[in-house]
């Protein structure tokens, strides 16, 4: 008999659910993803667009095949690991210099063959999406890291972000350890911009 759905979220909920109105320290295991590499703004890149289709696409593909097996789960939300030479470029939306990893994700027991054998089964779908190749099984240890819950649009995280990197990390001698990280909670489809909920979160290690 199927076992219960597992919801990733609730599983680590300490990751999931930050307060809002202040930085909290965390410590984050070694997680399970499925990603997609880019470049660009991701307001007008069509690359990012299609990085979110085809990541989704594999994500609900992935997901069927462990519900066959009785092992079934909640499709977790968008996230991305976003990168740049200077981190002043989040602080001044500058999104044209950003480079991204959109990730979704997965169980521990979504092994290497199951991620391969549905990439197959969407491959044969009529429109499978132009970037599944680029989607790729991967691992990431973000280990200790500072987070907060971010309710607003995504251009209004500068100043939350200016608080994080020039208060904040100076204060407990801290600095960068990783990229920012952000996980959208929220359906932006169907969600008021200034009601959007976004976790936030910096790997940080000492000075």
């Amino acid at each position: 008999m199927p076992s219960d759905k597992v919801d990733l979220k609730a599983l680590h909920r300490e990751l999931y659910a930050p307060p809002r109105g202040r930085f909290v320290e965390v410590d984050v295991p070694t997680l399970a993803y499925l990603a997609v590499d880019g470049e660009g703004d991701p307001n007008t890149s069509p690359a990012y667009g299609e990085a979110v289709e085809a990541l989704f696409s594999l994500a609900y593909a992935v997901k069927f095949a462990s519900k066959r097996e009785g092992r079934d789960y909640v499709v977790g939300p968008l996230e991305g690991l976003w990168t740049a030479d200077d981190p002043g470029t989040f602080v001044r939306r500058e999104k044209g210099a950003w480079r991204w990893t959109l990730l979704v994700l997965q169980p521990d027991w979504v092994d290497e063959d199951l991620v391969v054998a549905a990439t197959e089964s969407v491959r044969a779908t009529k429109d499978a999406p132009a970037a599944l190749d680029l989607v790729r099984r991967t691992s990431l240890t973000e280990g200790r890291s500072v987070q907060t819950l971010h309710v607003g649009t995504y251009d209004d995280e500068g100043p939350v972000l200016a608080e994080l990197h020039d208060v904040y990390l100076p204060e407990h001698g801290l600095t960068f350890a990783g990229p920012h990280h952000e996980i959208y909670l929220s359906d932006v489809r169907r969600t008021d911009p200034a009601r959007l909920r976004t976790v936030l979160r910096q790997p940080v290690r000492p000075v």
